[in-house]
């Protein structure tokens, strides 16, 4: 490290050229970046996936797309039944070539559970030709409203819904630099807090750096392979965090050094000999754990792991050589107005680290039962996608017309039918309907719906598929469907079950893996055995807290109408907890890099542990809790994104950052260091002469 330093400051405008330039290239090719990303979400492979593969290609609808909902509320005194002319006129307007509706007077049994007789509310499924993209029918809604328009039965307009219209954003996503500002905005305010001096610009800038560098590695990786939307907000607001949480680790120990008295030379110097090396193992520990999420069989998060991996390593490599060249050439006039560096020891800290050490045992066992109790809703979680009443909330026209719709008395799972293709339709109807669970079978005739000897049958569920009810009715349509000669089964809720099963099912090795790599990294720098595993045992429970509060936030509908103004979701996304997880492993792990890389340097000067304990926590801890706060208003610009996905996936990792960085690395971590007292530092006596 000293001596890729001293490169460095050698050669500093050769360094800053290079750096300015990469970020200038990839600021300006960031809306290209953007543009070039997918929102394909498939599983190759998995059953699901390929029946809805089978079902696009012959049909050239529907599959991996719910239908539009074009919704009719009568109103008081009206019924299904007796505006039967109107409706029917109103859903033949619909018919188009290449479209597949299914209305209430289609003539077969399970149409009646789209509306009939007294009912006051009637639904037609339209399935148009979907397009690529965050909107699959950003061609198609059009073309209904211009066939709906001035449409009316019994004085009422009919209203398009569906999961598609409800998704928040409609699929028209604002641009991440609203986020990445809202998130920036917060980082200023707490870096203005600890450096009260101009410095609190130099974490931006290396931010700023590497947020554009990693997304001109984006544009290169999205020539390979298809990379998810999703990475756009990781590289903008986690890179964010992450690259600030360096800048601040290197940039305080300049300061502590510059404040004991060297010069500029040896205060850049002795920063990056020490907390540069915490930045190396660090950023090396986030970018394994995300290894995890490149080995599932799943090619979204393969590439969300890819995407994300590029976050630490250039954020890394920009607080190694961009930084130190900032802070020789003008960290000191960049103290202004600060007439001397504080303190880098913080009183608060010590207090809280005496404190701790001294009770170290009430400490641990307090933490502990603390972090055990948010973690117990996780126990009751539930994997999907999220119930479509999650997504019909506020006042939009969709919303409305889906909560009356069920209001009235029509079956939830009607937004997400299961589609099943078939070369007997009579006897899937036969059979599918006598499944528990299921509200109606639709088999409308016409070439739209049978084609070369086989055709489709909807199944809709009178639960929604995300709910306990729904995905019972699910698994019990698919094991009916098994009995029915060459019968496959798709829709998006099916695909979804598929996708809870190839994450969870076949990558149960994953976890001991990242762990066991993790393990060695934090061996070999920390010199200790007992140290690593602690660590490791830290962040389990620490995500697994993180974890309940989720479920108990989203899946169980507390707060969520308060915090976000939406209701219970009724499942966690399915893809949240093992990318939260890759995530927070890493992240987190870097505060305990942080914290023990100090208390190891404290024992290695010659202090017992309890001091050196309290010499880590004080020395650090006014980094971490800065940079957790930097990291959590990231991950709450994150929350605003307008996608119910993407705001459970921000809660999970706000509240795993603000977690660790109190109760796991305030408390348990120093109550524990000091409770093992010398076999933290056991070291086994061959790898101690091979060192």
């Amino acid at each position: 490290m000293g001596r890729l330093t001293d490169w460095v400051l050698a050669h500093r405008r050769l360094v800053v050229l290079a750096w300015l330039a990469l970020a200038l290239v990839g600021g300006a090719l960031a809306p290209t970046t953007i543009d070039r990303l997918g929102f394909d979400f498939s599983t190759p492979g998995q059953p699901a996936y390929e029946a809805n593969e089978a079902i696009t290609g012959q049909f050239g609808n529907g599959g991996g797309n719910d239908p539009l909902l074009v919704t009719v509320a009568l109103p008081e005194g009206s019924t299904v039944e007796g505006a039967r002319t109107e409706l029917t006129a109103a859903f033949d307007r619909l018919r188009r070539p290449g479209w597949r509706v299914a209305t209430p007077f289609d003539g077969t049994p399970g149409a009646e559970a789209l509306g009939a007789g007294d009912d006051r509310s009637a639904v037609a499924l339209v399935w148009p030709p979907a397009v690529e993209g965050p909107a699959p029918y950003a061609a198609a809604l059009p073309q209904l409203e211009g066939a709906l328009s001035g449409t009316t039965v019994a004085g009422v307009a009919p209203v398009v819904t569906g999961t598609t219209v409800l998704a928040e954003g409609g699929g028209d996503e604002r641009p991440i630099i609203v986020e990445i500002a809202f998130g920036a905005g917060g980082a200023v305010v707490v870096l203005v807090l600890v450096f009260g001096s101009l410095l609190a610009l130099v974490p931006l800038l290396v931010a700023a750096v590497a947020i554009t560098t990693t997304f001109l590695l984006v544009l290169g990786l999205t020539a390979l392979t298809d990379v998810s939307f999703i990475v756009q907000y990781l590289v903008g607001l986690i890179g964010l965090g992450v690259a600030i949480d360096y800048s601040l680790l290197v940039v305080m120990r300049w300061r502590e050094e510059r404040a004991v008295g060297a010069d500029d030379r040896t205060a850049v110097r002795t920063a990056m000999t020490t907390a540069g090396r915490a930045v190396v193992l660090s950023g090396v520990t986030v970018a394994v754990s995300l290894l995890s999420l490149v080995v599932l069989p799943l090619p979204f998060l393969r590439t969300v792991g890819f995407g994300g991996l590029l976050i630490p390593l250039v954020s890394v490599l920009v607080a190694l050589t961009l930084l130190p060249v900032v802070l020789f050439s003008a960290g000191r006039r960049l103290e202004w107005p600060r007439s001397r560096p504080p303190s880098a020891e913080s009183r608060t800290w010590h207090r809280i680290g005496s404190t701790v050490v001294r009770h170290r045992w009430v400490s641990a066992l307090l933490a502990t039962v603390v972090l055990l109790v948010l973690a117990l809703p996780v126990l009751g979680i539930r994997l999907g996608s999220p119930e479509v009443s999650a997504t019909a909330t506020g006042s939009t026209p969709a919303a409305a017309a889906f909560r009356q719709l069920t209001a009235d008395g029509l079956p939830a799972g009607v937004a997400r039918p299961v589609e099943v293709l078939t070369a007997d339709r009579a006897a899937a109807v036969q059979t599918l309907s006598a499944v528990d669970g299921v509200a109606g079978v639709l088999a409308p005739a016409g070439e739209t719906w049978e084609a070369g000897g086989t055709g489709l049958v909807d199944v809709v569920l009178a639960d929604d598929p995300s709910s306990t009810a729904g995905r019972d009715a699910l698994t019990a349509v698919r094991d009916a469907a098994d009995g029915l000669d060459g019968a496959r089964v798709g829709g998006t809720a099916a695909g979804d079950a598929d996708s809870v099963r190839a994450i969870y099912g076949n990558a149960w090795w994953v976890l001991p893996l990242v762990c066991l790599i993790t393990f060695a990294l934090l061996a070999r720098a920390l010199h200790s055995v007992w140290l690593p595993v602690k660590a490791l045992l830290l962040n389990v429970v620490s995500i697994a807290a993180a974890y309940g509060i989720t479920v108990w936030i989203w899946q169980e509908g507390h707060l969520t109408e308060a915090l976000f103004g939406a209701t219970a979701t009724g499942t966690i996304t399915f893809w949240v907890p093992v990318a939260a997880f890759s995530f927070l492993f890493g992240l987190s792990m870097d505060y305990e890099v942080f914290i023990l890389s100090r208390i190891r340097e404290g024992h290695d000067q010659g202090m017992s542990t309890d001091a050196a304990t309290v010499h880590g926590v004080a020395y650090t801890g006014r980094l971490v809790t800065s940079a957790a706060l930097i990291l959590f208003l990231a991950f709450v610009a994150l929350s605003t994104v307008p996608v119910v996905d993407v705001k459970i996936f921000a809660t999970t990792l706000a509240i795993g950052i603000l977690l660790d960085a109190t109760v796991v690395r305030g408390v348990l971590t120093p109550a524990l260091v000091a409770a093992l007292g010398r076999v933290n530092w056991w070291w086994p006596a061959r790898l101690s002469r091979g060192r």
